[in-house]
């Protein structure tokens, strides 16, 4: 893909399943410390400039070495968090932008080089076992669609990427798109 390209990461969601926030998770042994917010922001930042993180309204995070955006409407889901952070890096000058969650800790670079090494669409997807909408490269033209699902009332991502133009990437390994989930899957983790 050519033009610049921005990173999103939507670090606000409820976390029920966890039973807490994810973005300020500390894995013992695991990122030097870090949380997973901090830990993403440092994988993303490495081929995404600028790097936006949206994060819930009055939710504590560390200091960072990017943009934050904080979601207007709680309870909605990723759908809106997505479309701020379209909007914002649209408004940073970027043509795409990888788009992921906060909760996954084996993301790497490669991946995103992956991803921003194909053939442009309006989304282009990693499919490893199952498409992955929050690990994913969006166009950022895109927000004013997410904006009219939105004032629909829609909420699935999958809405968008239902009707646009999807080019899926087949990966070998889904690990680096694993998402931590619950305690358990946290305790696997160290």
């Amino acid at each position: 893909m050519t033009g610049r390209f921005a990173g999103v990461i939507l670090a606000g969601g409820a976390s029920r399943r966890m039973g807490r926030d994810k973005a300020t998770l500390t894995v013992a042994g695991r990122f030097g410390g870090r949380t997973l917010v901090e830990q993403l922001v440092s994988i993303v930042s490495q081929r995404c400039n600028p790097v936006f993180v949206v994060a819930a309204q009055g939710q504590a995070l560390p200091v960072l070495p990017a943009q934050v955006l904080r979601d207007e409407v709680p309870g909605l889901g990723p759908l809106p968090a997505m479309g701020l952070g379209l909007r914002a890096a649209a408004g940073a000058g970027a043509d795409h932008a990888f788009v992921c969650a906060v909760d996954m800790p084996n993301l790497t670079p490669e991946v995103i080089d992956r991803l921003a090494d194909s053939p442009p669409a309006d989304v282009v997807l990693p499919r490893a076992g199952r498409d992955h909408y929050l690990a994913a490269v969006y166009r950022t033209a895109l927000a004013d669609t997410v904006d009219a699902l939105i004032a629909a009332g829609e909420r699935r991502v999958g809405a968008l990427v239902d009707m646009v133009g999807v080019r899926r990437v087949v990966l070998p390994d889904d690990s680096p798109l694993a998402n931590l989930n619950s305690p358990d899957d946290l305790a696997g983790l160290s």
